[in-house]
């Protein structure tokens, strides 16, 4: 744990909001939408930042024309382009040039609740000894849904294929260790990131590909170092439904791509020449299980077990092939090829 006094910071800080995109235009378009329809705080110069990461659709056009339009009721737009693919390369460029004391991360395929911005400002200026607020991420459910991405019981599937973060409906610090949320709802204040490094070139996703950790390391490496982390239930966004993430080849693939991302960062996995005995056994157990199953929601939730016990085989075995590489901001030589 870091020993550096508490910070304290203004009570009226200016917030400037950090879109990093790839390849969405549309939904890009959507999430800047909720953001300009969305509550303003008082007392607060508002900006919007987006970083255009290797996109070759129409972003470049479609932020060309939204940031030119002489329309004084829209929050001030800039935009840059970043050629060099990955969302850990976005972040490392944009944030060293963030203008204001106070930066929100928001994925371009989310889509602000209008309370949001009200909510962290109010929560900033309420605990000025914070250095990162969180939120809720919530599917964006509209009813077209199967039943079992709604199921609680016994056989629930866990990944969600839709990302959903949820601590309660009471704001409180967050404890370490007791959770660590991601970066699509994530705020921070100016100079944290100069004090913690840059997010990892190798962890971050590349397109939209189902790795990535590179914001959950870095979370981790400021609460670490002391920095407070304060949830805020009414910071909220709610996630894009692809209908295409509704299927169980999707399911399979994101629990096996991120449990290979949460093994890939734990420190543990680079101290073991082999891999722990739990490890095959889960994978065992659980492929018996969706053999002999009997139903199909019992099948589906084995074999998203299945895949995620193989992920933790594939992480463990990229952790310990890259443990001898331990600088934040350089590549993995030995990752996988995108």
């Amino acid at each position: 744990m870091s020993t550096q006094q508490s910070r304290h910071y203004p009570s009226h800080p200016a917030l400037e909001i950090l879109i990093c995109t790839h390849q969405r235009a549309r939904l890009l378009t959507r999430a800047l939408d909720s953001l300009e329809t969305a509550a303003r705080p008082a007392d607060c110069p508002l900006g919007v930042f987006v970083v255009a990461n290797a996109c070759s659709d129409e972003t470049p056009q479609v932020l060309a024309a939204r940031a030119a339009t002489p329309d004084t009721a829209r929050l001030p737009l800039r935009w840059i382009v970043d050629p060099v693919p990955g969302k850990s390369h976005a972040l490392n460029l944009a944030l060293p040039q963030a203008r204001a004391p106070l930066i929100a991360f928001v994925d371009d395929d989310h889509r602000l609740d209008p309370g949001y911005l009200l909510a962290l400002v109010e929560a900033a200026r309420a605990h000025p000894e914070a250095e990162l607020f969180c939120g809720r991420i919530l599917p964006d459910w509209d009813g077209s849904e199967p039943a079992w991405v709604h199921d609680q019981g016994p056989y629930r599937i866990y990944p969600l294929p839709v990302p959903r973060f949820d601590l309660g409906a009471a704001p409180h610090p967050v404890v370490p260790g007791s959770a660590t949320p991601g970066g699509g709802n994530l705020a921070i204040r100016q100079g944290l990131f100069e004090r913690i490094g840059p997010f990892r070139l190798e962890l971050g996703p590349h397109g939209h590909d189902l790795g990535g950790a590179e914001d959950i390391e870095w979370v981790k490496r400021a609460v670490t170092d002391g920095a407070p982390l304060h949830y805020v239930p009414g910071m909220c966004q709610y996630h894009y439904v692809e209908a295409n993430r509704l299927t169980l080849g999707y399911v399979l693939r994101k629990a096996y791509e991120r449990s290979a991302s949460t093994l890939r960062i734990s420190p543990a996995a680079g101290q073991r020449r082999w891999p722990p005995r739990y490890m095959l056994r889960k994978v065992l157990g659980y492929g018996l299980r969706a053999l002999f199953a009997l139903g199909w929601p019992a099948r589906r939730f084995y074999l998203t077990r299945l895949a995620a016990a193989l992920g933790e085989l594939k992480g463990f075995t990229q952790r310990r092939r890259g443990a001898g590489s331990t600088s934040p901001s350089g590549s993995d030589p030995d990752a996988p090829a995108r």
